[in-house]
């Protein structure tokens, strides 16, 4: 309920929504639940094959100096914070959105991200990277940018940042 589209909207059910509820045999709330299909284990992270065209597209995008690139989702509210964070300091990014229409055939998109966890330890996503170092996640970046030391880094490599007020305050609303 922390994005925009969701401003509107109340935290509990109301008495429409619980009657929409009742009369959907496979939605309800009143009632338990289906359980859910058995489905596969997923590989652990040093049991995944990554392909040399993905680790090869990655190296290639972050291997720039003074270059920041952000490895994200289209849908996912900690991308967005990053965005609008790196935004507020004028600081010129890549996003590579790993779930647009760009990424989606032959899963390009999975098998970058397959790399990524391979080269960072780290499955989750937003990924951000300066000339080739990786700054973690969206909570590290914005950690980063209160203490100070992503301003230093991002002069370090060259890139001029505005110092913004707040840098927390870009976090998803729900995120305390």
């Amino acid at each position: 309920l922390s994005t925009p589209l969701f401003d509107n909207v109340e935290a509990g059910m109301n008495a429409e929504e619980e009657e929409i509820s009742r009369s959907t045999p496979l939605c309800r709330f009143d009632a338990p639940a289906c359980p859910a299909p058995a489905t596969a284990a997923a590989a652990p992270a040093d049991e995944v094959a990554v392909d040399a065209a993905a680790e090869a597209l990655t190296a290639q995008a972050i291997a720039a100096d003074g270059k920041v690139v952000m490895f994200a989702l289209e849908w996912c509210e900690f991308c967005w914070a990053v965005r609008k964070l790196l935004n507020a300091m004028d600081v010129p990014f890549e996003s590579i959105d790993l779930d647009s229409v760009r990424y989606q055939q032959n899963d390009l998109g999975g098998r970058i991200r397959a790399a990524l966890r391979q080269r960072t330890g780290m499955a989750t996503i937003p990924q951000i990277f300066l000339s080739g170092e990786h700054l973690g996640g969206a909570s590290d970046v914005i950690n980063a940018a209160a203490d100070g030391s992503l301003a230093l880094k991002l002069q370090a490599a060259g890139v001029s940042p505005r110092a913004i007020a707040e840098p927390r305050s870009y976090l998803p609303k729900w995120v305390a």
